[in-house]
């Protein structure tokens, strides 16, 4: 294909058009609110006037804030009306997306069709659907009738942790919910005609299940071949993560490209010795091998890696049958721009930047060079290149980056890429008319990756595998990705050492701490439960840990890790659970198995039986950076396990915050009557979420704290808080923040008497795809 790719040829440059479109769709994704209607004119005609000048980047930049916006709105438009919010609808529609397993049912995305009951309500088309009842089997591309009750997409909202509203907005879901038993649930049709894409994926994971039962690595394999990667381990993820290769079990651009590649050297090579005049093997080559893309892609549903390969091959291949020759980067561009006219939100995802920088990485490494790297040393330098300047990125978006990832990937990246894919898709293809050779071949694959797994595995558990990194601000990535690049170029490039200057701003970075005799309390969104940090200015603690599900999902995973690294934070000296229920402890082997943990302290020690625990008790204390921490209670054993929970008091010089897991009106009297007003205190975590079995009058007359922060989920099933609660603490006019409509709440405790600043994560960082209204302190 060298005759036909070459990365120097001169053709009429797309870039420029490319980075100012993304630039323009970039920028609209910062927005916290979209502008009136108005703008569009306005944008319009400056447009038009910069197309009249030719001006091609402020063009191209305008274009896409225009089409950006557009977008946006269209997608806005299909939210779920305020009105219907919880209420019960029967509709038809059909099942788009593979169920996926979790606790006592299933998950997938429906498109609705038409609401049957009542018949005038108007629905979002396409929503994401819990069904708890393991007694049915919902499969893709089936018809049915559902009983549902829906609402607005809403998730836990943390510094860096993931926006699961951006996550749905950008995957076109403009409402949840889940079905309701009723006798009106019946399937319809078991595969609608013009769902056969998804019933044909349905039946390949359906036998890639049964085939590969008991399969240790079942789920990296179903990933391999489809793109599915929900059967994957969290144990999996981890050695993937800590190797950096985690881009080998999805489907990506280069196993696309792998895939392409072959299927066109070997259909050219087969042609030629057929001697047929009548087509050349060079356009038959090219046909076969977009169509082998074009396949392996749907497999993976078309996802933005895909995509972007996709059009990049198709590009390649018309050049091939054309006979001319192209520019790598221009090729590139030319992908990019398809991408994201196709879809601007795709700018959203990691993936999208991580793809598009990965391949422009390659193509810098190989081309304008003396010589022709070949063979390994190839594969050295391209491993080099994409570890280092992806780096940046990785540190931005994940906070962490492995320094093992090139020797893992020239390791792992031919066994994946040239044995384990053929072999896991020759048997995939094989299992619908050759069953027991696609059964043994996709076996084989499974024990080929069992041989491989352990080199993976020791990798992961070097002591240095993994560099974690606070997130530095964004203005220092460019910098970063440039000094790299720097780095990267041919010899006799004038002060390439300036590129660790330029990278120097993201590596060095630390974020505020707190001031001697401060402290910085997060209490932060978990939905239904308790989870906050507390930072002094050289230690931290932890104050629960929020609840596990028992899909492998848990809190101390997904919101609580993420926010330490987030803030650079690699060891937990005090780590505190108040009690034994599930939303408070759930998390706790999570942090206790992946940080170091200095002490525990905990009133329900008999559930952390495989780590040192105290039990907590009134009367503990220990002093940090000038800050003084108190065990209040539990003062005496209750027969109520909410009324035994660990409270603490964290005070400083510019003040204090007092911390109650579940107490109930039973441990606040307690406290009352051994405290007195000596529990005051500026900051309350309100007792059990709201419940009304807490925050009594009298309690919340002794502490009255300046703000109550509610750490309660959206829309929880207990009503959580209750209007009773509220009502006591506007009575006392206590301003209330809850984080289900804040996401997380911040409070920074400074060194000089009442030095308080609160911050409203939603408020601050939200944008203008969280649409909930937020809950403003007074």
């Amino acid at each position: 294909m060298n005759e036909i790719f070459h990365p120097r040829t001169r053709s009429p440059s797309v870039l420029p058009l490319a980075i100012g479109v993304v630039g323009g769709i970039s920028a609209v994704q910062l927005l916290q609110d979209l502008p009136g209607r108005w703008v569009y004119l306005v944008l319009s005609f400056a447009l038009g006037l910069l197309a009249y000048y030719r001006l091609r980047f402020p063009t191209a930049f305008v274009f896409g804030v225009v089409w950006a916006l557009a977008f946006a709105d269209i997608r806005l438009s299909q939210s779920l009306p305020s009105t219907t919010e919880r209420q019960a609808a029967i509709v038809e529609g059909v099942i788009r997306t593979i169920p996926q397993p979790m606790d006592q049912g299933f998950r997938f995305y429906f498109d609705i069709e038409r609401t049957v009951e009542p018949d005038n309500l108007t629905l979002p088309s396409r929503v994401r659907l819990s069904w708890y009842d393991l007694r049915i089997s919902p499969r893709a591309g089936e018809r049915w009738q559902l009983s549902v009750k829906l609402k607005p997409p809403h998730g836990m909202l943390n510094p860096g942790g993931l926006d699961y509203e951006r996550w749905l907005f950008a995957q076109g879901i403009r409402a949840v919910g889940y079905v309701t038993e009723s006798s009106h649930n019946r399937r319809l049709d078991t595969a609608d005609s013009r769902y056969f894409f998804e019933v044909w994926r349905q039946a390949l994971y359906d036998r890639l299940s049964v085939t590969l039962n008991g399969e240790p690595l079942a789920g990296i394999i179903k990933a391999l071949i489809m793109g599915v990667d929900e059967d994957i381990t969290s144990d999996q993820w981890d050695v993937l993560r800590r190797t950096g290769t985690t881009h080998l079990v999805a489907i990506s651009g280069s196993h696309i490209g792998l895939v392409a590649g072959f299927v066109f050297f070997l259909v050219r090579r087969t042609w030629s010795g057929l001697g047929s005049l009548r087509w050349s093997p060079p356009n038959v080559a090219a046909v076969s091998a977009s169509i082998a893309a074009l396949f392996y892609s749907a497999l993976a549903d078309f996802a933005i890696p895909t995509q972007r390969a996709m059009i990049m091959i198709g590009i390649v291949m018309g050049a091939i049958i054309s006979q001319r020759h192209l520019n790598g980067f221009h090729v590139l561009a030319t992908a990019l721009l398809a991408v994201v006219l196709y879809d601007p939100l795709a700018v959203l995802s990691p993936g999208f930047w991580l793809s598009f920088t990965a391949v422009a990485l390659i193509f810098f490494t190989v081309s304008y060079r003396r010589g022709k790297l070949a063979g390994w040393r190839a594969m050295l330098k391209v491993n080099w290149a994409t570890s280092l300047g992806l780096a940046p990125l990785l540190i931005l978006f994940f906070q962490q980056v492995s320094l093992i990832s090139p020797i893992a990937n020239f390791f792992a990246v031919p066994v994946v890429g040239l044995l384990l894919i053929p072999v896991c898709l020759i048997g995939a293809i094989l299992l619908p008319v050759l069953p027991t050779i696609g059964e043994a071949l996709l076996i084989f694959a499974s024990r080929l990756l069992e041989w491989t797994w352990p080199f993976l595995q020791w990798m992961a558990d070097l002591p240095a595998a993994q560099w974690t990194h606070a997130e530095p601000p964004f203005w220092t990535i460019p910098l970063a990705l440039l000094g790299f690049v720097l780095l990267l170029s041919p010899k006799g490039i004038p002060a390439r050492w300036l590129g660790l200057v330029l990278a120097v701003p993201a590596i060095t970075f630390q974020p505020n701490r707190p001031p001697q005799s401060g402290f910085y309390l997060t209490l932060l969104d978990v939905g239904q439960g308790l989870g906050a940090v507390i930072e002094t200015h050289e230690h931290i603690l932890i104050f629960d840990t929020g609840a596990r599900f028992g899909s492998g999902f848990d809190i101390g995973s997904a919101v609580i890790e993420p926010y330490l690294r987030h803030r650079g934070i690699e060891r937990i000296d005090t780590l505190i659970v108040s009690h034994g229920d599930n939303d408070h402890i759930g998390g706790a082997n999570a942090l206790l198995q992946r940080f170091a943990v200095g002490r525990t302290y905990t009133s329900a020690p008999e559930k952390l039986p495989n780590f040192p625990t105290e039990s907590c008790k009134a009367g503990q204390a220990w002093e940090w950076d000038g800050v003084k921490f108190e065990m209040l209670a539990p003062i005496k054993k209750s027969e109520r396990e909410n009324d035994n929970s660990c409270v603490l008091r964290v005070s400083a010089s510019g003040g204090s915050a007092l911390l109650t897991g579940d107490i109930e009106k039973t441990a606040e009297r307690l406290l009352i009557s051994r405290y007195g007003q000596d529990l005051a205190s500026d900051i309350l975590i309100v007792p059990h979420h709201g419940s009304n079995t807490s925050s009594s009058s009298t309690f919340l007359e002794a502490v009255n704290p300046r703000y109550a922060l509610i750490p309660a989920g959206f829309l929880n099933r207990y009503g959580f808080p209750h209007r009773a609660v509220l009502r006591r603490y506007q009575a006392k006019s206590i301003p209330v923040l809850n984080t289900a409509e804040t996401g997380a709440l911040s409070v920074l405790v400074g060194n000089r008497q009442g030095d308080l600043k609160l911050e409203i994560y939603r408020t601050e960082n939200g944008r203008y795809w969280n649409a909930h209204p937020t809950a403003k302190a007074e």
